[in-house]
């Protein structure tokens, strides 16, 4: 796990985004790759009489854009981390899927704060779903990551979260701890087979089994974040179709929105 993808845009999410990919270029002694993309606006149309206000914005965006890669890289170029940059042109999502070929993973944002700009959820998603890439998803209040730091799982025992802690395994060796929690009954893999897992790879987490209650298993994985402070959550994302998850609250969406830590995920 070297190269991390860094979505590069002008949003309340930025600054958090990247703190968090400097952690983790520094902890892997990595590359960070920033992609800085100019997000298209949603419809161009031409008024004769009234102008073309998607091409305004257009032009808007490329002119902050340009201030934005400005102030990012000096900044970067003081930060003693390896990186390259690439400005594009079009749709957040789309072009992230272009770019992410040699990602191990991507940085985003989840929820947390007070916006979902630009679009932020839907692009975690798309991430997830159409890359088969780790996405780190942090809270735009946050700033870094504490890969030394410690470390829980949530399991389920589903296909998803097997993937994304073989996914996640190379970060996990850095955790000082690791807790992996299963909240009611396993769907597949107990915790224990996870546990056993890591330990192979030399990393020997603890597992903590809660019972199922009739709270949501979202609200309690949050509490249980808000009470532990891990420096990050580890959880496959997306284990039923995401139309379903947009209809009826999945625990992905419920975290995203509410997690009060990064959260790691894949699917």
């Amino acid at each position: 796990m070297k190269n991390v993808l860094l979505l590069i845009h002008d949003d309340p999410g930025q600054e958090a985004r990247l703190q968090a990919a400097l952690d983790l270029v520094r902890a892997l002694s990595g590359h960070l790759y920033c992609l800085d993309v100019i997000q298209m606006p949603a419809l161009i149309g031409i008024d004769p009489m009234m102008g073309d206000p998607g091409i305004a914005f257009l032009a808007d965006e490329r002119v902050r854009e340009a201030e934005n890669r400005e102030r990012i890289e000096k900044r970067l170029a003081v930060e003693g981390v390896a990186w390259n940059w690439r400005e594009t042109t079009g749709f957040i999502g789309s072009e992230l899927r272009a770019e992410s070929d040699l990602a191990d993973v991507i940085v985003l944002n989840s929820l947390s704060g007070t916006h979902d700009l630009p679009g932020m959820m839907g692009t975690v998603a798309d991430a997830v779903l159409r890359s088969s890439k780790l996405v780190l998803a942090v809270p735009e209040v946050r700033r870094g990551i504490e890969v030394n730091g410690d470390v829980l799982i949530a399991w389920d025992g589903g296909e998803v979260a097997a993937n994304a802690v073989r996914f996640a395994t190379p970060l996990l060796a850095f955790a000082s701890s690791v807790v992996i929690v299963q909240i009611g009954e396993s769907k597949g893999l107990s915790a224990g087979e996870a546990a056993s897992y890591l330990s192979r790879h030399g990393i020997h987490a603890l597992i903590d089994r809660t019972p199922q209650t009739d709270q949501p298993v979202a609200e309690r994985l949050s509490e249980i974040c808000t009470q532990r402070k891990p420096g990050y959550c580890v959880m496959g994302a997306y284990g039923h179709s995401r139309l379903g998850e947009f209809l009826f609250g999945g625990v992905t969406r419920s975290m995203l929105a509410h997690c009060p830590v990064p959260l790691l995920i894949g699917h």
